[in-house]
């Protein structure tokens, strides 16, 4: 068994991954896993040629971020996991590098409680601004969170650890006799809110979530579905209403959500788009909200 190994999830983007794999430090504790997703090429046997030294995990069909991480969490064969976008890079020399992922390592060892530690993350573009230090918790009713120090130049004011609610998706780290007590990624997200939902998963289970300022990942953010595509506004709609169904246990405050994304939400985001002649993000949540009261999870083909 190896210290920690890397997940990664390839879908058409061979070029952020190989800048990715260049970028994680070479030892002979790591592994490395690229889980493609059914990228239109064959990607998969690309990456294999370049980085011999790299696992590969080819999917037939498109398991989406939760499916994807799960094959690779069934490759792994680390005691610690570390899923990290493609579309992220570590900077610094491979001593730095090491060393901050071995104070990753220390955060889930100093305590049998914690499960999930995240690193802070960093845009990659300009100067660098932080993107995350943690998170708040989400609102009941609305379902509305926010990350902590976003946007804002990195001058050291979130340089100490601390507990935090959730696990950003973009790279976080976990235990895995913990992933074997929680369960793997829920599959029915498909895409968005489903390392949300796993941190509740990892919280019900008696596990805290940490965030540590230690190690840090430079994120190029969102290049594979677009800031204000269809495909993103469809499943930020859907899941927004999925999560709710899975987490929040009292009636009445799940009814209240339901009817404050339905009725409230929904229309005012139409209402935007229409005015902005986006039609095809109005039929995104329409379907959303069509799809999640029929109980459609899962992948939705948007090339139909």
């Amino acid at each position: 068994m190896c210290l920690i190994s890397f997940i990664t999830i390839n879908y058409n983007g061979l070029k952020d991954t190989c800048e990715l794999i260049e970028s994680l430090p070479r030892c002979t504790e790591y592994e490395i896993i690229v889980v493609d997703n059914a990228s239109a090429t064959d990607e998969a046997t690309a990456i294999a040629c370049r980085y011999p030294y790299v696992k590969i995990v080819r999917s037939q069909q498109n398991l989406g971020f939760a499916g994807g991480n799960n094959l690779g969490i069934k490759a792994a064969q680390g005691r610690y996991l570390f899923f990290i976008n493609n579309d992220t890079v570590l900077k610094g020399s491979d001593e730095e590098k090491q060393a901050s992922l071995q104070e990753l390592t220390k955060i889930l060892q100093s305590s049998d409680k914690i499960g999930l530690v995240c690193p802070k993350i960093r845009f990659a573009w300009g100067d660098n601004p932080i993107q995350f230090a943690g998170y708040t918790p989400l609102s009941k009713i609305t379902m509305r969170n926010r990350s902590i120090g976003f946007g804002e130049d990195d001058r050291g004011q979130y340089n100490r650890p601390h507990p935090t609610p959730y696990a950003h998706g973009a790279a976080m780290m976990a235990k895995r006799e913990a992933i074997t007590r929680v369960g793997l990624m829920p599959e029915c997200f498909f895409l968005y809110y489903e390392e949300i939902d796993w941190s509740e998963m990892f919280t019900r289970a008696g596990y805290e979530i940490w965030y540590s300022p230690s190690c840090t990942i430079y994120h190029k953010e969102s290049k594979s579905t677009g800031q204000n595509s269809p495909l993103r506004t469809y499943y930020i709609t859907r899941n927004r209403l999925l999560f709710a169904k899975r987490n929040i246990d009292f009636f009445f405050y799940r009814w209240l959500t339901y009817c404050y994304l339905i009725a409230l939400v929904a229309p005012r985001d139409m209402l935007l788009y229409a005015f902005r002649r986006q039609s095809a993000l109005c039929k995104a949540i329409c379907m959303g909200i069509t799809d999640f009261m029929r109980f459609r999870t899962g992948f939705k083909d948007f090339r139909k």
